[in-house]
């Protein structure tokens, strides 16, 4: 897979009337190289237990072939088919909320015999047919895979296994869990209860954790699956999403997205977000830098949106902008979902590249534009590899922990984790995503730690050392407070990074009227409110940064950066704006030594650069607004591959609204 892809996800089985051939001439006119089929039709393709049927399957495959389009296979599993719950009723997720009943798609226990075995007969019976046909390139294993709350006595069972197994004793778990509070205590594997009422959130995290492992697991025996049949050239993928605000929004609770990416030869994703005159880019930039670090290296972005919803449909200009956006974030491949708009059903006005009557359109008409320049510049856009400096620590088990204990307005672990993560997005600091677990920490300068709420005892420590020998480090409020079992530190707060941080709290109270007032210049804002949460941080060493302004609670520090060793940690001990956020981290970037000519541009100006496999510099600038943009052009001599037009050092760049420019360093 050497080239850029452009594609679509493609449902013959939902058409209203034959149109392959006309399909696939528009899609030839579009540039359309690649696409993704079979994902969603179990049911159509074994109507009865262990009747087979592959015609459409067959049909597209030759008619894609003999058109030059590749085609990506997906397993159909996470839709099941009708007769299988009939026969096993088993096989639907009992959940907190009760049995499954059918009907929707993603609805089974991913842990039932009788669903994986008849999972892998599908399996085989397709892979097997169409591994050899020249037009496949890659598998799909699965789609947006969870574990669906799948909680029922079966999975209980499994997971006192796996307590057994992880924690030996029931008197370690009593231990580690404080399970002696409210008569929890348990005194027999035999007497283990279901977690599904449990009111300890160790146990209830550990569950999640449990859970998410479900997935991994899952994941990696269908990958294992499709291996057996994959060809030489051929790649296996997994379409990971994130948590749905209405959009991709942030990390996925469901799924450890590293480990389960482990089974697969690269990482796919999909990626929704706000259009129109909410278009930011952020949940682009967002999706392909976790998409991209989870094997550090190139993505597929197999789903993102052409027109879907009413308040969607993209201005003028707009694909173009998205579809620029994954790759300059490292994508070597955007899909649509999907081609044509479903003419019932649930999806009925989640429109594709087409609408109903099938006919070109705006959005068709410009993703025609993309598909030229798609063809034309693969060969510097392809690949497109980055060397971040700066890395954004997010955990599972804190957003676990976090859902038990929720800040006081409801904002959860994804809230902070965006609150920061936007703040570098619109200042043009590009990053990595990393897990404390990351060995390698000092490949960064700088790394942002956001609600770190429950972590090991050795993973702050790395943390600590890694400010010691000279990194930065920047933490917001909740960092460091619980093991990794929940279990909060006995320690003053914030625990064992109260060392490189420089302070310490034994008290947090909710805001009320209260605001920020600056003690260094180098942070300060109009808006400086304080919002859902705050810390009363007496700093130990710590310069204070920003204090409560408050009669009571004005003789404490609300953010702080301490000198540690040969590095620095910055504490910020409260929810603040995003406006002040934004100035606490560019002094953060700016100690870190990261400060330079693309930082001096800022939203709805964005930058984004990397190294082509010709080991050329690629730079990426985006208009993210209504209006034209303009900036000089600071770095080296470069050719402007979308218009051809060269650039010299000082000369002034012109985007216009909502557009693009994609500079080529000579």
């Amino acid at each position: 897979m050497n080239q850029l892809r452009y594609g679509v996800a493609y449902y013959d089985e939902y058409m209203p009337c034959e149109r392959l051939d006309e399909d696939i001439a528009m899609m030839k006119a579009a540039g359309i190289n690649t696409v993704r089929i079979a994902e969603s039709t179990w049911s159509t393709h074994e109507p009865q237990n262990g009747v087979f049927d592959f015609t459409s399957v067959d049909r597209v495959l030759d008619a894609m072939h003999a058109a030059g389009i590749a085609v990506i296979v997906g397993t159909p599993t996470y839709a099941v088919p009708a007769w299988l719950v009939k026969e096993h009723p088993g096989v639907l997720a009992v959940t907190p909320k009760g049995p499954g009943k059918y009907g929707a798609r993603q609805i089974m226990d991913i842990t039932s015999p009788a669903y994986l075995f008849h999972a892998e007969r599908i399996i085989r019976k397709l892979i097997s047919r169409v591994c050899k046909h020249p037009a496949v390139i890659g598998y799909q294993t699965d789609n947006e895979t969870k574990h669906y709350e799948t909680a029922g006595d079966n999975v209980q069972l499994l997971f006192v296994k796996y307590m057994r197994e992880k924690f030996g004793t029931l008197e370690e778990v009593n231990r580690r869990f404080g399970l002696d509070y409210w008569s929890n205590r348990i005194n027999s594997w035999e007497d283990f209860p279901s977690v599904v009422g449990t009111i300890n959130g160790s146990l209830g995290a550990e569950f999640a954790r449990f859970q998410r492992g479900l997935v991994t697991d899952f994941l990696a025996w269908q990958a294992a699956l499709v291996n057996e049949y994959k060809q030489p050239g051929q790649f296996v993928t997994q379409n990971f999403d994130f948590e749905w605000r209405g959009y991709s929004y942030g990390v996925q609770p469901s799924v450890d997205h590293f480990a389960a990416a482990e089974a697969f030869d690269i990482a796919g994703v999909d990626i929704y977000h706000p259009s129109q005159h909410e278009l930011t880019g952020t949940e682009i930039a967002f999706g392909g830098d976790m998409a991209r670090s989870l094997k550090r290296s190139n993505y597929l972005v197999l789903e993102t949106q052409a027109q879907a919803f009413p308040h969607w449909t993209p201005y003028p200009g707009q694909l173009r902008l998205q579809a620029f956006s994954h790759l300059a974030s490292g994508a070597n491949m955007v899909a649509y979902w999907h081609w044509h708009s479903i003419h019932n059903s649930f999806e009925t006005y989640w429109k594709g590249l087409l609408s109903h009557d099938f006919k070109p359109n705006p959005v068709y008409n410009e993703a025609i534009t993309i598909g030229r320049d798609f063809a034309r510049l693969s060969g510097s856009l392809f690949g497109l590899h980055k060397k971040n400096k700066v890395a954004v620590m997010v955990s599972n088990e804190a957003l676990s922990a976090m859902e038990w204990f929720k800040l006081p307005d409801g904002k959860n672990y994804n809230d902070v984790v965006r609150w920061l993560y936007d703040g570098l997005y619109r200042m043009n600091i590009e990053c990595d995503f990393i897990q404390p677990g990351y060995a390698g920490l000092s490949e960064y300068s700088l790394i942002i730690v956001p609600a770190l709420y429950a972590v090991s005892d050795e993973a702050l420590e790395r943390l600590n050392e890694y400010v010691r020998q000279g990194g930065h480090a920047v933490y917001s409020f909740k960092s460091g407070f619980a093991d990794e079992t929940v279990k909060v530190r006995t320690t003053v707060q914030p625990g064992i990074i109260s060392e490189a941080c420089g302070i310490g709290y034994s008290l947090f109270v909710t805001p009320h009227e209260v605001s920020l007032k600056s003690e260094n210049a180098a942070v300060c804002a109009g808006d400086n409110r304080v919002e859902a949460w705050m810390e009363l941080i007496t700093p130990t060493t710590a310069e204070v940064l920003l204090r409560y302004d408050h009669p009571h609670w004005g003789q404490y520090a609300a953010v702080t950066r301490n000198r540690y060793g040969q590095g620095s940690a910055t504490y910020i001990g409260c929810m603040t704006s995003p406006e002040l956020a934004g100035s606490i981290l560019r002094a953060a970037v700016q100690e870190a030594g990261l400060w330079g000519a693309d930082q001096e541009l800022a939203f709805p100006l964005i930058v984004k650069t990397g190294i082509n496999p010709q080991n050329q510099t690629v730079r990426y600038y985006f208009n993210y607004s209504d209006s034209p943009q303009s900036l000089v052009y600071p770095h080296g001599p470069a050719e402007e591959l979308l218009s051809g037009r060269e650039f010299a050092p000082g000369e002034e760049l012109e985007l216009a609204p909502w557009g693009a420019a994609i500079l080529l360093e000579h």
